[in-house]
């Protein structure tokens, strides 16, 4: 079995390549790549039979160099407090490289709400949001949803948080339900993101989208609003997607509509009517065109690398890839499309949503997804230029964009006192 990756340290080594490339003195990057704030909360909840358990939880600031921190909750019996930093971490280099006005931060809960109850899920939330409260704020530090979170969780926090404040504090959070001041477009956002990066990309090497054939590893909302986009607005083939309990793959492509409907019914897309069973990790390797891992990080290692058959491979999750693992995919000639580009398309329209708030005026959700283009358009072409420059891979030139504007940002700023 290979070692477990540590994230933390992959972003780290990512972030000590850009710098040296770019010159920087090496005080700057170490202030880069070192977390600002970390909270670590142990809390009880009140669980249905009586009994009281004790979760732990985190939320970790990264960087404030650029505006207020910014990132998403998960809650996941495997999360840890490198995880929580690297992830903290990416959502810095991901706000830069799209050139929105946010620092990064993520929160988590080492919890498996497939194993709670609603209401074991409602406590939990809403006693963690209570206990990071004292350092998150409209103005502050703007929470998000990540795995196993939703506009649900998302409402529960910005209530406990208001009730806290006296008043009513949408801006404390985004993706949130658009009853209670969420954007429209928001539920969609990292997918449409990722989709509009694979078609700029598609663009750049000469392959016609229509047609192409797509395999989706994870399958929740990420992988599948991706499934409907593509096969949608560009009619490409998704012949193969998975989620955690396995995967499958057909000749025929698998229509959207159809596999999303027998997943909410049975739980899993496994039982397909007409398709081959395989495992996540037979997913990966199949003769595809275009790759999507959407699920979590680190499932493309120096083991597997070797394995990848497509063409390009545009990162819907966050980390999939690792710093090994990139090196043999550049070698094999694989487009990879780096997370803190393809996917942020989920922060940026967070960020709309953010600004909606705060004007307490809302856009149409044509005015969102045209706004989401115009960024990840301009911000592809951006790293694009980057990787041209500078002659290397497409993550290498993703953090080169955005290791810039944070150092950039940070000497400005000078160091207080």
């Amino acid at each position: 079995m290979a070692d477990k990756v540590n994230p933390y340290e992959e972003m780290k080594k990512m972030v000590d390549k850009a710098g040296k490339t770019l010159g920087l003195e090496p005080g700057l990057v170490e202030v880069m790549k070192s977390p600002k704030r970390e909270l670590s909360v142990n809390f009880p909840v009140k669980m249905d039979d009586g009994k009281v358990r004790v979760f732990t939880g985190y939320r970790v600031q990264h960087n404030e160099a650029r505006g207020p921190f910014k990132g998403g909750i998960r809650f996941h019996p495997q999360v840890d407090i490198d995880e929580v930093r690297a992830l903290a971490s990416w959502m810095t280099w991901k706000t830069a490289v799209v050139d929105i006005p946010y620092g990064g931060a993520k929160g988590g809960v080492v919890a498996d709400p497939k194993q709670m109850s609603v209401g074991e899920i409602e406590r939990m939330t809403r006693r963690y949001a209570s206990e990071i409260g004292i350092i998150i704020g409209p103005m502050k530090d703007i929470p998000a949803p990540d795995v196993n979170t939703s506009g649900r969780e998302m409402a529960w926090i910005m209530d406990t948080y208001s009730m806290q404040q006296g008043f009513s504090c949408p801006g404390v959070i985004t993706g949130k339900p658009r009853e209670i001041g969420g954007s429209l477009g928001r539920p969609e956002a990292t997918s449409r993101g990722l989709v509009f990066t694979v078609r700029e990309a598609a663009k750049k090497i000469g392959m016609n989208l229509k047609g192409a054939t797509v395999a989706i590893q994870g399958y929740g909302n990420v992988g599948a609003f991706a499934h409907k986009l593509i096969e949608r607005d560009f009619g490409a083939s998704v012949i193969a997607v998975s989620d955690s309990q396995g995967g499958i793959v057909s000749e025929k492509p698998l229509k959207y509509e159809e596999v999303w409907a027998h997943k909410k019914k049975t739980g899993s897309v496994k039982g397909f009517p007409g398709t081959k069973q395989i495992a996540n990790e037979e997913l990966l390797e199949l003769k595809v065109d275009v790759l999507l891992p959407c699920a979590l990080e680190n499932v493309i290692t120096k083991e597997n690398a070797g394995g990848i058959k497509a063409k390009m491979l545009g990162e819907g999750a966050n980390g999939p890839t690792t710093f090994e693992a990139d090196a043999i995919l550049a070698k094999n000639g694989v487009l990879v499309l780096p997370d803190i580009l393809a996917n942020a398309g989920g922060v940026t329209v967070s960020y709309f949503e953010w600004v909606q708030n705060n004007y307490n005026f809302y856009w149409t959700e044509t005015e969102v997804n045209t706004k989401l283009d115009q960024i990840i358009t301009r911000a592809f072409h951006e790293v694009w230029d980057m990787h041209e420059k500078y002659k290397c891979n497409m993550r290498d030139a993703a953090y080169l964009v955005a290791v810039k504007r944070v150092a950039d940002a940070t000497k400005l700023r000078g160091f207080y006192p």
